[in-house]
């Protein structure tokens, strides 16, 4: 077969050569497990410590900085979002698929299914945290990484620099969890609720594109398209403003540590 180039002839491609049927059931275990997730990830000392530990970063911070602000997201209103099921099913999609190196081959680290799905998608629950300047979120980071200093806890740290012009640092925090199987059993799986730092520019900019590139994503990339030479393409004008703003956050950085050093 073919490989699929939209949702639906993956959907078709998944159950014919996968044996894999997304059906009603298959989206109900989607959402009692994500669910699960959430409510149990919330009764971590992880999580009902890191409001106080934001707040402590925050103090901490403007002490070094002579009074400039860490934060743009107030720990109050820290909240977990669960990935809802369509979004999901798109980055299995662009996994399996629409981004996969390999095809027809499996991918590396395997094909991704509904009985394996949740250890290997690392964002089904998310949050982000929002700083102001560029240097707040790699301090962050090292922050929130000691507070997970426990042990039914791992961590890892993604420092995303895409192509595209997507800057943030993605902290997984992973444990073990008990969910329910397709054939009403039970299994611990380790799962990863992921964290989010990224700074005001990149979150602004992130959210006037992402409707645009959440289509983009639903079809495969063509290997002979460059937007980078395409100047009235839909990708030219958000990629590199990503960018330029990345860069501009280095500026004012530079322009901020002459200030604080006089």
């Amino acid at each position: 077969m073919e490989r699929p180039t939209d949702l639906d002839t993956y959907e078709k491609w998944l159950k014919e050569e996968l044996r894999c049927k997304i059906d009603a059931k298959v989206k109900r275990r989607y959402e009692t497990v994500s669910l699960l997730v959430r409510s149990e990830f919330e009764q971590t000392d992880f999580w009902k410590c890191l409001k106080h530990e934001l707040e402590e970063s925050e103090a901490a911070y403007r002490l070094k900085t002579n009074g400039y602000s860490l934060l743009m997201t107030k720990p109050g209103e820290l909240d977990l979002d669960i990935k809802g099921f369509d979004s999901f099913f798109l980055k299995t999609g662009r996994w399996n698929a629409f981004e996969n190196k390999n095809w027809p081959s499996a991918p590396d680290g395997g094909w991704v299914t509904p009985e394996n799905w949740f250890s290997k998608i690392n964002d089904i629950v998310r949050t982000m945290v929002v700083v102001k300047y560029l240097d707040g979120v790699e301090i962050l980071v090292e922050r929130l990484q000691q507070l997970c200093n426990i042990p039914v806890l791992t961590t890892n740290v993604d420092w995303e620099a895409r192509e595209e012009g997507y800057y943030a640092a993605h902290l997984y925090v992973e444990r073990e969890y008990s969910i329910p199987t397709l054939d009403f059993n039970s299994e611990k799986i380790p799962i990863k609720v992921e964290i989010q730092v990224t700074t005001q520019l990149q979150e602004a900019i992130n959210r006037l594109t992402h409707k645009y590139y959440e289509e983009r994503r639903r079809k495969v990339k063509s290997s002979d398209s460059k937007w980078q030479w395409d100047y009235e393409s839909d990708e030219f004008i958000p990629n590199y403003l990503g960018h330029i703003l990345h860069y501009v956050e280095g500026m004012i950085m530079e322009v901020r540590n002459r200030e604080v050093k006089k």
